[in-house]
């Protein structure tokens, strides 16, 4: 407010001076001004506002923007971070190492995991429950890694599993057409099931082939519990939200609930079994309403256990996303693609070698090093690099090499195992039948 006062007052001041002066005299102190005062002040106000912009963060289940800030994330959705205490525990009643993104802190906030720990330690079952949402044909980095982590989940505690492919929710928000959201789905599940699923723990199922029967029935139930005020101050809908939008989630919350299913999948004496769901943080407001509604249908709150988001290659803002092709990589893509993509990734090497040896990069901005972080599961390797790497000894073109030769080692052996996935695989991933014995 103090600069804008100053700079009326100069404007004054040039009026003032050139009371006595031609029309041009004036015209060209004029444009001097708007030059010398304006123009730098308006300069600094736009990329003021373009760095409070990119500060600001965004994370609905919808969109996910800006520098996220993961600790303000968990004070606004109210879920809890995950200490080493539930590590710990987690690495004690599996007898096995904690998987990479766990340990590393990639899987950081949860809901009510401590009871699910409680569960399987009293020897009663739960059971877990992730999905995927088909946008595009194939899987990129960023979609895998829940079902990276839910497999290790599937195999540490010998639970049952249930994917739901939500084909009807990109009709809804993306205006796919029907016939190929449901023809990407069963693309999607082949790259689902090549991830090394047990064939006999799991069952996966997409929303336009489900829903209905007792699975309907829940989603009426959900769907009368929820208001169009807590709908809408949930998810910020706006009168302009479709009918749809409003009923969707009660069918994203429908399998976290046992009795939704078949009887041939949970039989009839285990209708309200725990569950628990790996899920990015963003998708969290979904599974906060369902846990609002859960004990009105005297169901058991479902369990969450929540993923920070894999950036995309072009920076720290937001996530990486399948509508922009160059910001992801994907499990179909070639060798020559993946190399170009990752050299192209926004790094936080310095800008000409004398300055990395004398300043190291920062890591905190560099792209290939966090994928590293993730991927790399050598932990002493990865930690040579961060000290080298970080104090100039190694340059970001070795990181580059070591992330390529990483990331094709897993694109190859994903893209085989989905080679010998068949239509019939598919169709026995998603075939109903018991599992739990």
């Amino acid at each position: 407010m103090e600069t804008i006062e100053k700079m009326i007052e100069d404007f004054k001041k040039v009026l003032d001076d050139s009371t006595h002066t031609s029309p041009e005299t004036l015209k060209h102190e004029m444009i001097q001004w708007l030059d010398e005062t304006l123009s730098p002040r308006l300069k600094q106000v736009l990329e003021e506002r373009e760095t409070q912009s990119s500060s600001e963060q965004t994370v609905t289940p919808f969109v996910v923007s800006g520098k996220i800030d993961y600790e303000k994330v968990i004070l606004k959705f109210g879920c809890t971070k995950i200490d080493e205490s539930l590590i710990d525990r987690v690495e004690r009643l599996t007898s096995r190492g904690a998987h990479v993104f766990l340990r590393r802190g990639f899987f950081y906030a949860h809901r009510d995991l401590d009871k699910i720990l409680d569960c399987h330690e009293r020897g009663d079952k739960f059971y877990l429950y992730t999905g995927r949402g088909p946008s595009s044909e194939s899987l990129h980095l960023g979609h895998l890694i829940p079902f990276l982590f839910t497999k290790y989940l599937q195999e540490a505690f010998k639970v049952p599993l249930v994917i739901q492919i939500t084909d009807d929710e990109k009709k809804i928000w993306k205006k796919l057409n029907k016939e190929k959201s449901k023809r990407l789905g069963r693309e999607n599940v082949k790259d689902i099931i090549a991830c090394g699923f047990d064939a006999s723990n799991t069952f996966i199922f997409s929303s336009y082939a489900t829903v209905g029967g007792k699975f309907y029935e829940n989603v009426v139930e959900i769907a009368d519990c929820v208001t169009v005020n807590k709908a809408n101050s949930t998810f910020g809908f706006t009168g302009e939200a479709s009918t749809a939008k409003m009923i969707f989630p009660s069918v994203q919350a429908a399998p976290s609930f046992s009795s939704s299913f078949p009887h041939k999948l949970f039989p009839d004496e285990k209708k309200n079994i725990p569950c628990l769901i790996p899920c990015a943080i963003d998708q969290d407001p979904y599974f906060r309403l369902t846990r609002d509604v859960a004990p009105r249908l005297d169901f058991i709150k479902p369990a969450l256990i929540e993923s920070k988001f894999f950036p995309a290659l072009r920076g720290n803002n937001g996530k990486m996303s399948a509508s922009d092709a160059n910001s992801a990589i994907y499990i179909n893509d070639s060798a020559k693609d993946i190399k170009r993509k990752i050299n192209s990734a926004v790094t936080g090497g310095r800008d000409n070698l004398e300055d990395q040896k004398k300043y190291g990069a920062k890591l905190e901005e560099d792209i290939p090093f966090q994928y590293l972080s993730f991927f790399l599961e050598d932990d002493a390797e990865l930690e040579h690099i961060k000290k080298e790497y970080g104090e100039g000894r190694m340059t970001t073109g070795d990181v580059k090499k070591r992330l390529v030769q990483v990331v094709t080692e897993i694109v190859e052996r994903h893209r085989m195992a989905r080679a010998a996935v068949t239509d019939e695989m598919v169709d026995a991933f998603m075939t109903p039948r018991p599992l739990f014995e």
